[in-house]
């Protein structure tokens, strides 16, 4: 009997609890929409999208350096380089008609991949704060030095190390060529 006389209680609080959520919706929405908005300025200054750039350029690259090596010792230095030059255009090719379609997927797949991580692992402060970095002149400053640092680190490398290393990197291409021709000659 208790449970019947319970039940309009159960419905006025279920009731209650339907105005309270009906009158937080608008807010909930707002932080939903707020967020959504600062992940889209995340992603525009951060260009996740550029990583398939990468994914369809790194075969070309690695065509490219196969072909040096396969012609290198095999063929006279002017039919090397007409041939690597015909070849350049067949990758060049590749790369223009890939890119594209390549971006286009990341784009559309971004969505349903880093969308929802960036929704799930950052609170609406932390992605302002992450867009204030992503969009910080000292990020910019320090990213337009990359370059010449690493420049210099790698000259500062070469220079102490070549004497090291040049026999070693002699010996591989040795080694590797030596390979390469035994492959080709023997039946």
């Amino acid at each position: 009997m208790s449970f019947v006389r319970s039940f309009p209680r159960l419905t006025q609080l279920t009731a209650a609890l339907c105005l309270s959520a009906c009158a937080l919706a608008p807010a909930w929405g707002q932080t939903a929409d707020t967020k959504a908005k600062l992940i889209e300025r995340v992603l525009a200054v951060w260009h996740p999208d550029d990583v398939v750039v990468v994914m369809v350029q790194r075969p070309a690259a690695s065509a490219m350096q196969q072909a040096r090596i396969a012609l290198q010792g095999r063929v006279s230095a002017e039919k090397r380089d007409a041939t690597l030059k015909d070849i350049a255009v067949d990758i060049q090719k590749y790369v223009d008609e890939a890119t594209p379609i390549a971006r286009d997927t990341a784009k559309k797949q971004m969505a349903n991949t880093v969308v929802p991580v960036l929704q799930q692992q950052f609170t609406e402060d932390e992605l302002k704060q992450l867009v204030a970095l992503l969009e910080s002149p000292l990020k910019k400053k320090f990213e337009q030095l990359i370059p010449q640092m690493e420049r210099a680190l790698g000259e500062k490398v070469a220079a102490e190390s070549h004497a090291l290393i040049d026999p070693k990197m002699q010996a591989m291409t040795q080694a590797v060529g030596m390979k390469l021709r035994t492959a080709t000659v023997a039946p």
